[in-house]
Protein backbone atom coordinates (compact mmCIF):
# COMPACT_ATOMS: atom_id res chain seq x y z
CA UNK A 1 0.00 0.00 0.00
CA UNK A 2 1.01 3.58 -0.62
CA UNK A 3 2.65 5.47 2.22
CA UNK A 4 1.50 8.75 0.71
CA UNK A 5 0.98 11.51 3.25
CA UNK A 6 -2.25 13.46 2.70
CA UNK A 7 -2.91 16.88 4.19
CA UNK A 8 -6.56 16.95 5.26
CA UNK A 9 -7.93 20.49 5.38
CA UNK A 10 -11.40 21.37 6.67
CA UNK A 11 -13.39 24.15 8.29
CA UNK A 12 -17.15 23.85 7.72
CA UNK A 13 -19.22 21.11 9.36
CA UNK A 14 -20.62 19.48 6.21
CA UNK A 15 -17.30 18.67 4.62
CA UNK A 16 -15.73 17.83 7.97
CA UNK A 17 -18.33 15.14 8.68
CA UNK A 18 -17.58 13.39 5.39
CA UNK A 19 -13.80 13.79 5.47
CA UNK A 20 -13.51 12.60 9.08
CA UNK A 21 -15.54 9.47 8.31
CA UNK A 22 -13.44 8.87 5.19
CA UNK A 23 -10.15 9.33 7.04
CA UNK A 24 -11.30 6.95 9.78
CA UNK A 25 -11.78 4.25 7.14
CA UNK A 26 -8.44 4.98 5.48
CA UNK A 27 -6.67 4.78 8.84
CA UNK A 28 -8.30 1.44 9.61
CA UNK A 29 -7.10 0.10 6.25
CA UNK A 30 -3.63 1.72 6.57
CA UNK A 31 -4.11 3.36 3.19
CA UNK A 32 -2.42 6.68 3.91
CA UNK A 33 -0.71 8.78 6.47
CA UNK A 34 -2.55 11.99 7.35
CA UNK A 35 -1.72 15.39 8.72
CA UNK A 36 -4.45 17.85 9.62
CA UNK A 37 -5.29 21.51 9.24
CA UNK A 38 -8.61 21.99 11.01
CA UNK A 39 -10.45 25.17 11.91
CA UNK A 40 -13.94 26.09 13.06
CA UNK A 41 -16.50 23.28 13.47
CA UNK A 42 -14.14 20.77 11.85
CA UNK A 43 -11.95 20.60 14.95
CA UNK A 44 -14.68 19.17 17.19
CA UNK A 45 -16.02 16.85 14.49
CA UNK A 46 -12.62 15.27 13.80
CA UNK A 47 -11.87 14.99 17.51
CA UNK A 48 -15.15 13.14 18.10
CA UNK A 49 -14.34 10.51 15.45
CA UNK A 50 -10.56 10.29 15.50
CA UNK A 51 -9.59 11.53 18.93
CA UNK A 52 -7.32 14.49 19.40
CA UNK A 53 -5.01 14.98 16.43
CA UNK A 54 -2.08 17.33 16.01
CA UNK A 55 -3.29 20.42 14.18
CA UNK A 56 -0.69 22.00 11.90
CA UNK A 57 -0.39 25.31 10.13
CA UNK A 58 -1.44 25.16 6.49
CA UNK A 59 1.98 25.79 4.94
CA UNK A 60 3.60 23.30 7.32
CA UNK A 61 1.09 20.55 6.51
CA UNK A 62 1.32 20.98 2.75
CA UNK A 63 5.12 21.01 2.88
CA UNK A 64 5.01 17.63 4.65
CA UNK A 65 2.47 16.08 2.26
CA UNK A 66 2.33 14.81 -1.28
CA UNK A 67 -1.34 15.74 -1.80
CA UNK A 68 -4.20 17.69 -0.27
CA UNK A 69 -7.77 16.61 0.48
CA UNK A 70 -10.11 19.40 1.54
CA UNK A 71 -13.71 20.34 2.09
CA UNK A 72 -15.58 23.08 0.24
CA UNK A 73 -17.08 25.42 2.82
CA UNK A 74 -18.09 29.07 2.60
CA UNK A 75 -17.29 30.23 6.14
CA UNK A 76 -13.54 30.44 5.57
CA UNK A 77 -10.93 30.73 2.81
CA UNK A 78 -8.90 27.94 4.43
CA UNK A 79 -9.78 25.30 1.85
CA UNK A 80 -9.29 27.47 -1.25
CA UNK A 81 -6.02 28.70 0.27
CA UNK A 82 -4.98 25.05 0.59
CA UNK A 83 -5.78 24.39 -3.08
CA UNK A 84 -3.83 27.44 -4.19
CA UNK A 85 -0.82 26.59 -2.02
CA UNK A 86 -0.79 22.98 -3.21
CA UNK A 87 -0.79 24.17 -6.81
CA UNK A 88 2.04 26.59 -6.13
CA UNK A 89 4.09 23.67 -4.77
CA UNK A 90 3.19 21.33 -7.61
CA UNK A 91 1.12 19.03 -5.41
CA UNK A 92 -2.19 17.39 -6.26
CA UNK A 93 -5.35 18.69 -4.59
CA UNK A 94 -8.76 17.05 -4.27
CA UNK A 95 -11.86 18.82 -2.96
CA UNK A 96 -14.94 16.99 -1.68
CA UNK A 97 -18.27 18.60 -2.58
CA UNK A 98 -20.51 17.73 0.36
CA UNK A 99 -23.76 19.16 -1.03
CA UNK A 100 -25.76 19.64 -4.21
CA UNK A 101 -25.89 23.44 -4.58
CA UNK A 102 -23.70 26.52 -5.15
CA UNK A 103 -20.83 24.54 -6.61
CA UNK A 104 -18.86 27.30 -8.38
CA UNK A 105 -19.36 29.73 -5.48
CA UNK A 106 -17.53 27.31 -3.18
CA UNK A 107 -14.31 27.82 -5.12
CA UNK A 108 -14.34 31.60 -5.41
CA UNK A 109 -11.74 33.21 -3.18
CA UNK A 110 -11.07 36.95 -3.20
CA UNK A 111 -12.91 37.24 -6.50
CA UNK A 112 -11.01 34.45 -8.27
CA UNK A 113 -12.03 30.89 -9.14
CA UNK A 114 -9.61 28.51 -7.39
CA UNK A 115 -10.15 24.94 -8.58
CA UNK A 116 -8.52 21.69 -7.40
CA UNK A 117 -7.06 19.03 -9.66
CA UNK A 118 -9.99 16.70 -8.97
CA UNK A 119 -13.40 16.84 -7.34
CA UNK A 120 -14.88 14.04 -5.25
CA UNK A 121 -18.59 13.64 -4.62
CA UNK A 122 -20.74 11.21 -2.68
CA UNK A 123 -23.47 10.21 -5.16
CA UNK A 124 -24.47 10.11 -8.81
CA UNK A 125 -26.62 13.24 -8.63
CA UNK A 126 -23.71 15.29 -7.28
CA UNK A 127 -21.39 13.76 -9.89
CA UNK A 128 -23.65 14.88 -12.73
CA UNK A 129 -24.11 18.37 -11.26
CA UNK A 130 -20.37 18.81 -10.68
CA UNK A 131 -19.52 17.58 -14.18
CA UNK A 132 -21.86 20.20 -15.60
CA UNK A 133 -20.45 22.94 -13.37
CA UNK A 134 -16.80 22.08 -14.10
CA UNK A 135 -16.48 20.60 -17.61
CA UNK A 136 -13.07 19.10 -18.17
CA UNK A 137 -12.29 18.71 -14.46
CA UNK A 138 -12.15 15.10 -13.20
CA UNK A 139 -15.16 14.32 -10.98
CA UNK A 140 -15.21 11.03 -9.07
CA UNK A 141 -18.05 9.48 -7.08
CA UNK A 142 -16.30 7.93 -4.08
CA UNK A 143 -19.45 7.43 -2.01
CA UNK A 144 -20.32 9.20 1.20
CA UNK A 145 -18.60 7.65 4.21
CA UNK A 146 -20.54 9.88 6.61
CA UNK A 147 -23.87 8.70 5.23
CA UNK A 148 -22.64 5.12 5.51
CA UNK A 149 -21.93 5.75 9.20
CA UNK A 150 -25.40 7.24 9.64
CA UNK A 151 -27.05 4.24 7.96
CA UNK A 152 -25.19 1.82 10.19
CA UNK A 153 -26.13 3.77 13.29
CA UNK A 154 -29.81 4.04 12.50
CA UNK A 155 -30.00 0.40 11.43
CA UNK A 156 -29.50 -0.40 15.12
CA UNK A 157 -32.41 1.83 16.13
CA UNK A 158 -36.02 0.75 16.22
CA UNK A 159 -37.98 2.44 13.41
CA UNK A 160 -40.33 5.22 14.53
CA UNK A 161 -43.91 4.20 15.23
CA UNK A 162 -47.11 6.19 14.75
CA UNK A 163 -47.02 8.71 17.62
CA UNK A 164 -50.08 10.38 19.12
CA UNK A 165 -48.12 13.62 19.22
CA UNK A 166 -45.16 14.70 17.13
CA UNK A 167 -41.64 15.81 17.88
CA UNK A 168 -40.31 18.13 15.18
CA UNK A 169 -36.63 18.94 14.64
CA UNK A 170 -35.85 22.22 12.87
CA UNK A 171 -32.29 22.11 11.50
CA UNK A 172 -30.98 25.62 11.14
CA UNK A 173 -28.73 27.10 8.48
CA UNK A 174 -26.75 30.32 8.37
CA UNK A 175 -28.85 31.57 5.46
CA UNK A 176 -28.88 35.24 6.43
CA UNK A 177 -25.17 35.25 7.26
CA UNK A 178 -24.19 33.48 4.03
CA UNK A 179 -26.31 35.81 1.90
CA UNK A 180 -24.85 38.89 3.58
CA UNK A 181 -21.28 37.68 3.21
CA UNK A 182 -21.57 36.45 -0.38
CA UNK A 183 -23.98 39.02 -1.81
CA UNK A 184 -24.17 41.94 0.62
CA UNK A 185 -27.89 41.35 1.16
CA UNK A 186 -29.31 39.20 3.99
CA UNK A 187 -32.44 38.63 1.87
CA UNK A 188 -30.59 37.65 -1.30
CA UNK A 189 -32.48 34.33 -1.44
CA UNK A 190 -35.80 35.91 -0.48
CA UNK A 191 -35.93 34.70 3.13
CA UNK A 192 -33.90 34.14 6.29
CA UNK A 193 -33.71 31.11 8.57
CA UNK A 194 -35.75 33.01 11.15
CA UNK A 195 -38.55 33.54 8.63
CA UNK A 196 -38.41 29.85 7.72
CA UNK A 197 -38.83 28.82 11.37
CA UNK A 198 -41.70 31.27 11.81
CA UNK A 199 -43.39 29.85 8.71
CA UNK A 200 -43.08 26.33 10.11
CA UNK A 201 -44.48 27.34 13.50
CA UNK A 202 -47.45 29.05 11.84
CA UNK A 203 -48.34 25.84 9.97
CA UNK A 204 -47.71 23.03 12.44
CA UNK A 205 -51.31 21.94 12.00
CA UNK A 206 -50.46 20.62 8.52
CA UNK A 207 -48.30 17.79 9.92
CA UNK A 208 -51.21 15.45 10.58
CA UNK A 209 -51.06 15.12 14.38
CA UNK A 210 -50.64 17.45 17.37
CA UNK A 211 -47.07 18.71 17.80
CA UNK A 212 -45.71 18.18 21.30
CA UNK A 213 -42.45 20.03 20.74
CA UNK A 214 -40.28 21.73 18.15
CA UNK A 215 -36.54 21.43 18.80
CA UNK A 216 -34.39 24.05 17.10
CA UNK A 217 -30.91 22.83 16.22
CA UNK A 218 -28.68 25.74 15.28
CA UNK A 219 -26.00 25.61 12.61
CA UNK A 220 -22.45 26.00 13.99
CA UNK A 221 -22.08 29.28 12.06
CA UNK A 222 -25.15 30.86 13.66
CA UNK A 223 -25.32 33.31 16.54
CA UNK A 224 -26.70 31.53 19.64
CA UNK A 225 -29.47 34.15 19.88
CA UNK A 226 -30.56 33.85 16.25
CA UNK A 227 -34.02 32.43 16.97
CA UNK A 228 -34.83 34.14 20.27
CA UNK A 229 -37.46 36.51 18.87
CA UNK A 230 -39.29 33.76 16.97
CA UNK A 231 -39.17 31.35 19.90
CA UNK A 232 -40.60 33.92 22.34
CA UNK A 233 -43.89 33.73 20.45
CA UNK A 234 -44.15 29.96 21.07
CA UNK A 235 -42.66 29.45 24.57
CA UNK A 236 -44.59 26.26 25.33
CA UNK A 237 -43.76 24.48 22.07
CA UNK A 238 -40.24 25.45 21.02
CA UNK A 239 -36.88 24.82 22.68
CA UNK A 240 -33.27 24.79 21.60
CA UNK A 241 -31.38 21.54 21.12
CA UNK A 242 -29.38 20.72 24.22
CA UNK A 243 -26.13 20.26 22.33
CA UNK A 244 -26.79 16.65 21.36
CA UNK A 245 -25.21 14.95 18.38
CA UNK A 246 -27.24 15.33 15.16
CA UNK A 247 -27.83 11.56 15.27
CA UNK A 248 -29.47 11.86 18.69
CA UNK A 249 -31.63 14.85 17.74
CA UNK A 250 -32.90 13.08 14.63
CA UNK A 251 -33.46 9.80 16.50
CA UNK A 252 -35.76 11.66 18.92
CA UNK A 253 -37.79 13.31 16.15
CA UNK A 254 -40.68 12.34 13.88
CA UNK A 255 -40.17 15.15 11.38
CA UNK A 256 -36.91 16.78 10.28
CA UNK A 257 -37.51 20.24 8.88
CA UNK A 258 -35.17 22.70 7.18
CA UNK A 259 -34.46 24.58 3.98
CA UNK A 260 -31.43 23.26 2.06
CA UNK A 261 -29.28 21.60 4.71
CA UNK A 262 -27.55 18.23 4.52
CA UNK A 263 -29.16 17.39 7.86
CA UNK A 264 -32.41 16.94 5.95
CA UNK A 265 -30.77 14.18 3.91
CA UNK A 266 -29.58 12.56 7.13
CA UNK A 267 -33.23 12.62 8.21
CA UNK A 268 -34.20 10.73 5.06
CA UNK A 269 -31.50 8.14 5.73
CA UNK A 270 -32.90 7.74 9.23
CA UNK A 271 -36.37 7.04 7.85
CA UNK A 272 -37.91 10.26 9.18
CA UNK A 273 -40.36 12.43 7.34
CA UNK A 274 -38.50 15.41 5.93
CA UNK A 275 -40.04 18.78 5.21
CA UNK A 276 -38.74 21.89 3.47
CA UNK A 277 -40.11 25.03 5.15
CA UNK A 278 -38.84 27.73 2.80
CA UNK A 279 -41.55 30.42 2.99
CA UNK A 280 -43.39 31.93 0.02
CA UNK A 281 -41.15 34.28 -1.93
CA UNK A 282 -37.98 32.38 -1.12
CA UNK A 283 -35.78 30.69 -3.70
CA UNK A 284 -37.07 27.12 -4.07
CA UNK A 285 -35.34 24.23 -2.32
CA UNK A 286 -32.28 23.07 -4.28
CA UNK A 287 -32.03 19.61 -2.73
CA UNK A 288 -32.74 17.02 -5.47
CA UNK A 289 -34.14 14.21 -3.28
CA UNK A 290 -37.79 13.60 -4.30
CA UNK A 291 -38.78 12.25 -0.86
CA UNK A 292 -38.63 15.75 0.61
CA UNK A 293 -42.09 17.27 1.03
CA UNK A 294 -42.72 21.00 0.94
CA UNK A 295 -44.61 23.05 3.48
CA UNK A 296 -45.87 25.51 0.89
CA UNK A 297 -47.65 22.66 -0.93
CA UNK A 298 -49.05 21.25 2.32
CA UNK A 299 -50.26 24.67 3.45
CA UNK A 300 -51.90 25.31 0.09
CA UNK A 301 -53.67 21.94 0.20
CA UNK A 302 -54.92 22.62 3.71
CA UNK A 303 -56.30 25.99 2.66
CA UNK A 304 -58.48 24.50 -0.07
Amino acid sequence: MSAECVAVVAHDAGGAEILSSLVRRERAANLHQHVFVLEGPARQIFAAKLGMTENLLLDEAIAMSSSVLCGTGWQSTLETDAIALARAQGKRSVAFLDHWINYRERFICRGELVLPDEIWVGDEIARDLASQAFPGLPVTDVGNAYFDDIRQGFAKQRPPGAPQSLSVLFVGEAIREHALRAHGDPLHWGYTQQQALAYLLDHLDTLGAPVAQVVVRQHPAEDPANYDEVMKKHPHTVRLSQGHDLFDDIAASDWVVGCNTMAMIVGLIAGRQVLCCIPPGGRPCMLPQPQIVHLQSMAAAGAV
